[in-house]
């Protein structure tokens, strides 16, 4: 197979985890007989300072043309300026809004060996295995009206708006159903419908649909109830699926579960199409840009590495060598090698590239 993958190192530590997970596929190009022509962009703040804009022109079009994309991270506190025009995460907003990516895909399954960094009792971890469905291009994040104005009073107030269709619903929740029918048979569905008009609609759309999937366990929860259910229960979910604000905290949160963020994969999917005729899709670590580790070496590559196996299995159907590299992953942590951010007291940790290395070994 020959693929074109646009790379999106972005600000912080997104380089040195880029580069570890470029290394990753050329590894399995090598070992499957593939050919993965890889092109750097810029986005974010380093786009920028180099074009004045998060998002240039040729970053998406090396997006569009690609079978698919992986980011690294976005942001730092050199943009961090509420009253700048343009921020670093317009760029990555810009960009799933351009390619359709309307389905953001995290699974939350703690891995046996690390389950001491969680926060939370291994009782609580034992048989987690779930898989979150964020709606990634609606909502308040991209409502319009959004704008800071005056009001009658002489005051300063700003206004975002929550605004979701029934077709926008209706396509996130019916993802959820279909995947949902793949494992353990179980959609929870989170919103805000006791207060807001658009979790309503969430709700009653969502109610709809599964009139479709009789096979399928339907559970509602208001998003503060979900919250707490989610460290309390995590082993009763299964697929969980809601709007892009909720979705937003609910993965963060999710990521304590495992332990660290450095760890977490995920996928943003859409309806267009590649060249190998699956969804075009953007692939990232949950974590953000860490720019009080950047350039020091130590930044966790893995969840890097497992968005890289999530990419090789959605976007270019290559699952013996998504397998492969979630299998090297398994046996260098099986091993007991960690970085810093999932070490346990008195052992020395792995930086980004020694970590690498491991991995690459596994995969000879």
């Amino acid at each position: 197979m020959k693929a074109k993958i646009t790379l999106l190192p972005g600000d912080g530590i997104g380089p040195e985890i880029i580069s570890a997970t470029t290394k990753i596929l050329e590894r399995i190009g090598d070992k499957f007989g593939h050919e993965f022509e890889m092109q750097s962009n810029h986005i974010g703040g380093i786009a920028i300072d180099e074009t004045g804009g998060a998002l240039p022109d040729i970053t998406l079009e090396s997006c569009k043309k690609a079978d698919a994309v992986l980011l690294g991270a976005v942001g730092g506190p050199k943009w961090d300026d509420p009253n700048a025009s343009v921020r670093p995460e317009q760029g990555l907003l810009g960009l799933r809004k351009e390619l359709g990516l309307f389905a953001n895909l995290r699974p939350v399954q703690p891995h046996p060996e690390l389950m001491g960094a969680s926060p939370l009792k291994e009782s609580y971890l034992e048989g987690v295995d779930m898989l979150i469905l964020r709606e990634l291009t609606g909502g308040v994040y991209f409502g319009e009206p959004r704008e800071k104005r005056i009001n009658a009073n002489g005051e300063e107030e700003a206004l975002d708006t929550m605004i979701y269709s029934e077709s926008e619903v209706r396509r996130i929740a019916k993802l959820a159903f279909d995947i949902a029918g793949t494992r353990r048979k179980k959609v929870t569905s989170v919103d805000k419908a006791n207060v807001l008009e658009s979790s309503r609609l969430w709700r009653k759309t969502v109610a709809k649909l599964a009139v479709d999937y009789p096979e399928i366990e339907l559970e509602n929860l208001l998003v503060d109830a979900a919250t707490m259910h989610l460290l309390s229960r995590p082993r009763d979910f299964d697929v969980m699926v809601t709007m892009n604000l909720f979705g937003d905290i609910i993965t963060d949160e999710s990521s304590m579960l495992t332990g660290s963020m450095g760890n977490m994969p995920s996928a943003a999917l859409g309806e267009d199409l590649n060249s190998f005729g699956k969804p075009r899709g953007m692939y990232e670590p949950i974590h953000g840009s860490a720019p009080d580790i950047a350039g020091k070496g130590i930044a966790n590559p893995i969840g890097t590495i497992l968005s890289a196996a999530m990419m090789l299995r959605h976007s270019l159907g290559l699952n013996s060598e998504a397998e492969a590299i979630e299998k090297a992953v398994d046996a260098v942590l099986n091993a007991g090698h960690r970085t810093a951010d999932i070490i346990k007291e008195g052992e020395s940790p792995l930086g980004t590239k020694e970590m690498t290395k491991k991995i690459i070994q596994e995969l000879a």
